[in-house]
């Protein structure tokens, strides 16, 4: 699948702007029991629509598996969550590997990033706008309400307009029919409801942030910057743009807002352009166009602490590990207790065949932050370069992920028992692994694999029976082979 697609993929839930563009994917929400959405989409229905849009992004390509970027906006976004006065259901926050800028939600309380933007933002507050923005769309069930509103009553049509969007790519006209699937929708009621959205998303995630400590300027601050720069792109319009519709008025109500706001002043993290440069990293077309940008920036004497991390991160993705490490170390010693430049250290200490030091470096952050899941994972990771797959194994199954396990974590657990043997292990949690990416096919056939294994033992084949009924039973009957629906 093209990742030009993508934008049209997200787009599920409504038509916005006078073109006929497709609409916000972050009109997608979820409804909580009791609400009267609740007849047209249920939570549970909703959660696997998400959980089966998010199996496609993951097949395509599309999400950025970083756990360092993962971490990052996830507390972000639960720190946001905390502070909603709407409490938010189980959410779950990715970053597409997309430069374009965009973000969205979608159903099931899955909230995803371009890494474009976080390429694009300034500060950590512009960031935290969008995000508020996006998650007063998950809390103000504005799924669920649109679907209603539409008689969009069902899954199967869910589904339904997701793969004519898929198949209409970025065609405006298909992207309306498949909208509309038979259904009687008015296109200026959607464009109305479109603009309510969108307004009442701005309102509370000015608050939401505010009651954070971000400042509240940051949401307005960002879009009037983004609108200003349309202006360089004539008729290609940044993704953000087209599914988030700006006019003048919402821009100024949202500055009017911002400042009914108590003043505060916001000094942005270390992590945050840390992050920034790290997406920049890893969403560039190549290792080499990174190496330059950074490059250029140092020599030009922007030398701070992003680009420097940035230009040893890509020096590390080329091969040259010892460039890399001069860099790496002397940001480490200004930064002794920095988590994200340990463990690039930790890492290039690895790559240049120094195991003890490496090891030692991740091991010594991980002991500073034990609920710090790309630590944990960062030190497993070492320890299996260093052939200590057991030990590696251990220390994921003993230490809790602080915002929930990451998808990693069931990776790194079926490679350290498949290097050490344990193949029945292995099986089982490659088949978590996949199961949790959406891909249920690829987990069953893991777990066949591993029911096959000759001197399989009675509590291993009782495990990977569970877990197989489990991954079975979560499919949709239309699915499943006709054996497998009558056992």
């Amino acid at each position: 699948m093209s990742r030009l697609l993508l934008p049209s993929l997200l787009s599920l839930a409504l038509i916005s702007g006078a073109a006929a563009q497709p609409v916000p994917p972050s009109a997608i929400d979820l409804p909580n029991i009791g609400e009267p959405a609740d007849n047209t989409l249920s939570p549970m229905q909703e959660k696997a629509l998400g959980t089966r849009i998010m199996g496609q992004l993951y097949r395509g390509g599309y999400i950025l598996e970083d756990p360092e970027l993962t971490d990052y906006i996830s507390t972000m976004g639960w720190k946001l969550a905390a502070h909603s006065a709407t409490r938010a259901p189980e959410l779950t926050f990715f970053v597409v590997d997309d430069a374009r800028i965009n973000a969205f939600a979608m159903p099931g309380g899955f909230i995803g990033f371009n890494s474009g933007l976080l390429i694009a933002a300034d500060s950590e507050s512009e960031v935290a706008g969008v995000m508020g923005h996006e998650l007063a769309h998950v809390t103000q069930r504005h799924l669920a309400r649109t679907a209603e509103d539409t008689e969009v009553a069902n899954i199967a049509t869910w589904l339904g307009v997701i793969a004519a969007i898929i198949a209409g790519s970025a065609d405006p006209d298909v992207v309306i029919g498949a909208l509309s699937l038979g259904q009687a929708m008015s296109y200026q009621r959607q464009v109305s409801y479109t603009r309510a959205h969108e307004h009442e998303a701005d309102r509370i995630g000015i608050q939401t942030m505010a009651n954070a400590g971000y400042d509240p300027q940051g949401m307005a601050g960002f879009f009037q910057k983004i609108g200003q720069q349309a202006r360089l792109y004539g008729s290609g319009l940044p993704e953000i743009l087209r599914t988030h519709p700006l006019t003048t008025n919402r821009i100024a109500e949202a500055r009017a807002r911002a400042a009914e706001m108590p003043a505060v002043e916001v000094k942005d993290p270390v992590e945050f352009g840390l992050m920034r440069a790290r997406a920049r990293v890893l969403s560039a077309e190549r290792p080499s166009v990174a190496v330059s940008a950074f490059g250029a920036n140092v020599a030009a004497g922007r030398d701070g602490d992003d680009n420097r991390y940035g230009l040893a991160l890509a020096l590390g993705e080329t091969g040259q590990v010892a460039r890399a490490l001069e860099i790496a170390d002397e940001l480490g010693k200004r930064h002794p207790n920095q988590a994200n430049i340990q463990l690039l250290a930790g890492r290039l200490r690895m790559l240049s065949g120094d195991h003890d030091t490496g090891l030692a470096i991740l091991e010594r952050t991980l002991q500073r932050y034990p609920r710090y899941a790309p630590a944990i994972l960062g030190y497993a990771e070492g320890l299996m370069t260093a052939g200590r797959p057991e030990e590696a194994r251990q220390v994921l199954l003993a230490r809790e992920q602080a915002l929930g396990t990451q998808l990693q974590t069931f990776n790194l657990l079926a490679q350290a028992a498949r290097e050490s043997g344990n193949m029945a292990e292995a099986s089982y949690q490659m088949a978590n692994f996949l199961h949790r990416r959406g891909d249920a096919g690829l987990a069953l056939a893991q777990l066949d694999a591993g029911l096959r294994l000759p001197d399989l033992e009675e509590k291993q084949r009782a495990r990977l029976l569970a877990k197989r009924r489990e991954v079975r039973d979560a499919l949709p009957d239309n699915w499943r082979p006709l054996e497998e629906r009558n056992r």
